[in-house]
């Protein structure tokens, strides 16, 4: 028998029981649709990530105080953390190929203006953070420079900050109320929206050595540099280190780069998604389970068949190949619409729900009908075995 009449044949076979076919091809279909709907999700929250840590460019550095030191025995380690300070970061600034750099403190305090009150996020940095994070302010003007050694009380608002305190109306060179402190502002940033659930528009930026003692720290919880991006990062790395270590007298603190970190999140997401493809896969095993039970109970559904087949001189070759044909017509066709489904939901979310971030994962789609095609193998092939297997007078007594 040809491939061609073999194809033709199991298919008219598969189309003839419409309702059994249906119901064997639907564990597929929510499996693979399941594959597709998690994976999209993963990558979309994947995508949506590594934009979120790009948005302020690549060629960044963070130093930060501490540094865990190993000494061959398990268990025996030691933290040594050292302070940051001002002068670290004045120190940086000076260095070959660093454009720009800025101390940091992060911290939370009730802001006051008139009888506006409002609980939200407190930065002390440099002059230099627009540069470095790519921020630009919409009304008035950043922190000057020379706040290191004499800092004036200034603050510069977030958008969304400056219209809960001041509504319509400028804020520019009106008082505050930071804690227990008075501050001026001087500007308001331009909307910039979320970073991994930091509202940046939510927030105050104020001197870094003002943020100091309001929080009442003495030193940096970290210093953030940018680079020039024709600069081999590991030159700028070991340039960071001597000029720290001199000023130190050890290697008491941690640089870390934003390569470093987005190969970090880059490994950690791509296990995530996998891990929801598993979880979708589990559908998949549901499904050939269905295919192996209709395929079973057609090889027994069908002896008589079997043995006309057999009786007229078809080869065990060509039963064998049959009955696997038919279990590959339905893996195939259940694989073909579980896909189409999935991409159907997945638009759909897209759709109607924008702020979830959905992303095609072809490369899922294209495994999760391969593995079908392969359990529509997998689960054909032992009554196809039993098929091929029968003798043709017992099987045409059976009628």
């Amino acid at each position: 028998m040809h491939y061609a009449d073999l194809i033709s044949l199991s298919y008219r076979t598969v189309i003839s029981h419409k309702l059994r076919s249906s119901l064997t091809a639907l564990g597929l279909i929510i499996g693979i649709a399941a594959v597709i709907i998690l994976t999209s999700i993963g990558r979309g929250i994947h995508t949506f990530v590594l934009a979120e840590f790009t948005q302020f460019g690549t060629n960044l550095i963070g130093v930060h105080p501490g540094k865990i030191t190993t000494f061959g025995v398990s268990g025996a380690s030691i933290s040594t953390v050292r302070p940051l300070v001002i002068a670290d970061a004045i120190s940086l600034s000076k260095l070959e190929n660093i454009i720009a750099v800025s101390p940091m403190i992060q911290g939370n305090a009730r802001a006051e203006a008139g009888e506006k009150q409002r609980r939200t996020n407190v930065l002390g940095v440099g002059s230099a953070l627009p540069v470095i994070w790519k921020i630009k302010v919409i009304s008035g003007r950043f922190l000057p420079k020379g706040e290191e050694s004499n800092p004036r009380a200034f603050a510069v608002l977030g958008d969304k900050l400056a219209t809960e305190l001041f509504g319509t109306a400028s804020p520019l060179g009106q008082r505050i109320r930071i804690g227990s402190d008075r501050f001026r502002v001087i500007g308001v940033m331009e909307k910039k929206g979320q970073m991994l659930g930091f509202d940046m528009d939510d927030t105050i930026y104020i001197p870094s050595v003002k943020a100091m003692e309001l929080f009442n720290r003495e030193s940096l919880m970290e210093i953030d540099l940018l680079y020039k991006s024709n600069t081999a990062i590991a030159n700028v790395q070991n340039t960071i280190k001597r000029t720290l270590i001199a000023r130190h007298g050890r290697e008491d603190f941690t640089i870390i780069t934003q390569n470093q970190m987005l190969k970090s999140m880059d490994s950690i997401l791509n296990i995530l998604t996998l891990a929801v493809a598993a979880l979708g896969g589990i559908s998949l095993l549901v499904g050939s389970v269905g295919i192996l039970t209709i395929m079973t109970i057609a090889v027994s559904e069908r002896i008589s068949e079997i043995g006309l087949l057999r009786a007229v001189g078809a080869e065990r070759k060509t039963i064998f190949q049959l009955f696997l044909c038919e279990a590959l017509a339905l893996s195939a066709a259940g694989g073909l619409c579980g896909v189409l489904l999935g991409i159907i939901i997945v638009w759909i979310l897209d759709a109607a729900l924008p702020a979830l971030p959905v992303e095609l994962a072809w490369a899922y789609i294209i495994a999760a009908f391969i593995v079908s095609l392969l359990i529509g193998i997998a689960a054909g092939v032992t009554p196809a075995m039993k098929a091929a297997r029968l003798e043709p007078l017992e099987a045409l007594r059976t009628e």
